[in-house]
């Protein structure tokens, strides 16, 4: 929430209604209908400030990282609790560059026809 806020510039204040809108779909991890029935505004009025208000624009475009933060910090508190499924999920996605991979991604930087299925004298029988 506290990125949110910081996202709006004293210049650029929302009205009650919007402002609240914005906190709604912050606890609502960006579920616009749950936001919206919240605050008891329709998804059409959602949108319709969306497109033409650039400061709520503005605090709607950050929700995404904040619903990244929520799941990452309880992803780390499954771990600090010892769940095993939610330490291999972080192994296997940010543990790459230290050989926690499940199969090897091999970049090929020259293209050429893989000629071990091809025989010397080209002849098929």
């Amino acid at each position: 929430m506290e990125a949110i806020k910081q996202s709006i510039t004293k210049e650029d204040t929302l009205d009650p209604k919007k402002a609240a809108m914005v906190e709604a779909l912050t606890k609502a991890l960006g579920v616009v209908k749950m936001a919206c029935e919240s605050c008891g505004i329709s998804r059409n009025t959602h949108y319709r400030w969306l497109k033409e208000d650039a400061a709520y624009k503005a605090a709607c475009d950050n929700l995404p990282e904040v619903v990244l933060d929520f799941a990452e910090h309880h992803l780390h508190k499954l771990i600090s609790q010892g769940n095993p499924a939610a330490t291999i999920f972080l192994l296997k996605t940010k543990g790459k560059g230290r050989g926690y991979v499940e199969r090897q991604e091999i970049e090929v930087a020259e293209k050429k026809p893989l000629s071990w299925f091809v025989s010397d004298d080209s002849s098929v029988s």
